[in-house]
């Protein structure tokens, strides 16, 4: 990525990328329905940026979650469900007054007017991150600090933590921002889309879906997302079933077909596909190959229930990027494509 600091034998053993966001305990739905309907809920991990971070680890990655969490239960069934994952989380805090955030969903894809989200965040640990409490010394060696609009919708502390932390300044690593406008987390829904917009043009990396450009910029079409933000060196626009565009060098355009998934559960796509893009820019991929890589780790997420599983083994998932246009578009990649033992599908 433009701007990436080369890296010191003191930042040898340092995270390559540093996520930084709220994580909360997220309660899955034993069936399909309603909440009002659905008698049990499995308890699960969920987070835009601790599923990122969760994701690059997951796939060899020296990968860190920075965050805060209660001195509860549940903080300690993040922190080490994370630290499972092989993410490093010494960077997470623990509040004594403030709780960890839960939330309960039903299985339905986000996008659906069915879909129910009931959130328990409200006053949260994560909710206080300032520019205060966090801990900054683990940020400058990292070669990405990524981060996501999730956090400026908490409060006003964490918008002005956003704002420090994409302020350009010396040492300051590059900016991997995901966009992820949820309008339900803004208190003031009016100030979103500007202050979205800023983050993003701060930023030197950006992922935002063609969706959420229309929704919160009125802007339609990756072409005029792109003019909306020219300020980014690498701009991904995700294009849902059209695959994905990327703006990045000197007018470089870049559209990348999506792969067909037989989809088990429509959640968490978007972050590993996040994490599948930044690990293939770690590894100076060509950026076809990046989108691919995002496209696979996606599609790793959509089919299996929850929102993080382990992503395919490298050369498996080297091998399908590499493949010509036509082979790259009769793949079909269904539950269980990532095991080694694996056959992938072609139609």
């Amino acid at each position: 990525m433009p701007g990436t600091p080369a890296r010191t034998a003191e930042a040898a053993t340092a995270a390559e990328v540093v996520c930084l966001g709220e994580s909360m305990v997220t309660f899955l739905p034993s069936q399909p329905g309603r909440l009002a309907d659905v008698p049990s809920f499995g308890r699960g991990i969920g987070g835009a940026e601790s599923n990122v971070a969760c994701a690059l680890a997951a796939a060899g990655h020296r990968a860190a979650w920075v965050s805060r969490v209660g001195a509860d239960g549940f903080g300690d069934h993040l922190v080490e469900a994370i630290t499972g994952y092989g993410v490093d989380t010494s960077g997470v805090r623990r509040d004594p007054s403030r709780p960890t955030g839960i939330y309960f969903r039903t299985a339905t894809d986000r996008a659906a007017d069915v879909h129910e989200v009931a959130y328990y965040r409200a006053g949260s640990a994560a909710s206080a991150m300032s520019p205060r409490n966090i801990p900054y010394e683990t940020l400058p060696a990292a070669r990405v600090l990524h981060l996501s609009g999730i956090t400026a919708a908490l409060s006003a502390d964490c918008l002005a933590l956003l704002h420090d932390l994409t302020a350009p300044r010396p040492g300051r690593p590059p900016i991997s921002f995901d966009v992820n406008h949820r309008p339900g987390l803004w208190r003031d829904a009016d100030a979103s889309p500007g202050v979205l917009l800023d983050l993003a043009r701060r930023s030197d990396l950006v992922f935002v879906g063609e969706d959420e450009a229309e929704e919160a910029w009125g802007v339609t079409g990756a072409e005029a997302i792109r003019a909306a933000l020219p300020e980014p060196s690498v701009l991904v626009v995700k294009r849902g079933s059209d695959g994905a565009t990327v703006f990045s060098g000197a007018g470089d355009v870049t559209t990348v077909p999506a792969l067909r998934v037989d989809v088990v559960a429509p959640v968490g796509a978007g972050d590993a596909f996040a994490a599948g893009f930044l690990s293939a820019t770690l590894r100076d991929l060509p950026v076809r190959d990046r989108v691919r890589h995002g496209h696979l780790m996606a599609a790793a997420v959509l089919t299996v229930p929850g929102d993080l599983t382990a992503p395919p083994a490298r050369a498996h998932a080297d091998a399908l990027a590499a493949l010509d246009d036509e082979a790259w578009g009769r793949l079909r990649l269904g539950p269980g494509w990532t095991g080694d033992d694996q056959e992938v599908r072609t139609t």
